[in-house]
């Protein structure tokens, strides 16, 4: 059999199931009695619990399940992990429930992983594609990165409630928005490189697809579904973007791959101005790098700019923050992004420091353009 000299195991993953609707977390018990009674230990976030408390208990009153609720502490640290783990080895868990939060939801992936039992997550807002994906970032307990965690599969239940995701800050919908944005572009350029992919393989079609389609529902109803949330209310647009940020953008950048977006999102963690920024607000920034680093159109560059700025996503220096920022911290900037253990080189062509300092001038110079 002919080779090409091209490694084409493809590798699509997913979520074993995912649930989106109003309400849904008045079910749980009906999402998770197909894992049995012998009991269920739900890591929940401090907000969700002071607000949510007799809800979620109100799922498992009166059933024949042993159900505890405990609050998640905060940071997703092994220290966390270890210490529900203690507190689990009593008694007999067949599943673990994680609501909240990136972190919350982390740590209750990364417990049920080290215990070997399912995982079911509840995401609170549609602000990052993380919640579907087989990886838990773990912290040192006062913040610090640790290590990425890979798990054996992905969540094999993610729920998400739109009711609760539509009254959740605005800016965290719009921070989801950010991330998804640069899906397309990032498996695009994994499609050109023949780059592996998060999923541990080559791209599959139906990971591109999924990515196309993702960008094409932001486009399409990004700015109504921002209009619809900053009144809390819930519309077709807004379930769409629901979708788009959580499953469609977790499972492109997932199985489509990630290349500079992401890469320079964690290139600006090298500056502490940036730090007060959410994940998407500078992942949105690194698209519309990526963008400049392919040499897009201009026509196709500005339609990108115009979408985040109408919506209220970062795309000049000064809207991130830096308004004065030097060419010597761009470098920098640089430097981190192409490392080389990120994901720059997914890009189908080398790229070096000074292109990623001159395409960031760029974007900045292209948004601040005023006619």
């Amino acid at each position: 059999m002919t080779n090409f000299g091209v490694n084409m195991t493809r590798v699509v993953v997913a979520p074993g199931k995912y649930i989106q609707g109003p309400g849904e977390i008045k079910k749980l018990y009906e999402h998770t009695a197909v894992y049995g009674a012998d009991g269920i230990y739900a890591l929940v976030d401090k907000f969700i619990l002071d607000n949510y408390k007799a809800v979620i208990e109100g799922n498992f009153a009166g059933k024949d399940v042993e159900f505890t609720m405990v609050e998640f502490g905060g940071e997703c640290s092994q220290e966390e992990v270890d210490k529900h783990k203690a507190n689990m080895a009593n008694k007999k868990y067949n599943v673990i429930l994680g609501i909240g939060g990136g972190k919350s939801l982390d740590a209750a992936k990364a417990i049920a992983y080290e215990l070997n039992i399912p995982v079911v997550v509840v995401p609170t807002a549609a602000s990052t594609d993380a919640p579907t994906s087989a990886l838990s970032v773990l912290y040192t307990p006062d913040g610090q990165f640790d290590k990425y965690l890979f798990l054996r599969s992905n969540p094999d239940i993610v729920i998400m409630d739109e009711e609760i995701a539509v009254n959740a800050p605005v800016r965290l919908f719009i921070a989801g928005i950010g991330d998804a944005l640069a899906t397309y572009f990032e498996a695009d350029a994994t499609r050109l490189s023949n780059g592996t992919t998060i999923a541990g393989g080559k791209q599959t079609k139906t990971a591109m697809a999924l990515a196309k389609l993702c960008f094409d529902t932001l486009m399409s109803d990004g700015v109504k579904a921002v209009k619809a949330v900053q009144n809390q209310s819930l519309t077709i647009a807004v379930s769409n973007v629901i979708e788009a940020n959580t499953l469609l953008s977790g499972m492109g950048f997932e199985s489509g791959g990630l290349a500079a977006s992401h890469a320079i999102h964690n290139g600006m963690t090298a500056l502490p101005e940036l730090h007060h920024l959410l994940h998407g607000e500078k992942v949105a920034f690194g698209a519309l790098t990526q963008m400049v680093l392919e040499n897009r159109s201009e026509d196709e560059i500005y339609d990108v700019i115009n979408f985040c700025q109408t919506i209220g996503l970062p795309t000049t220096f000064e809207a991130l923050g830096i308004p004065n920022v030097s060419k010597e911290d761009l470098y920098k900037v640089a430097a981190l992004a192409n490392d080389k253990n990120d994901t720059m080189g997914n890009m189908p062509f080398d790229v070096s420091d000074e292109a990623i300092v001159g395409a960031m001038y760029v974007v900045n110079s292209l948004a601040s353009y005023d006619d």
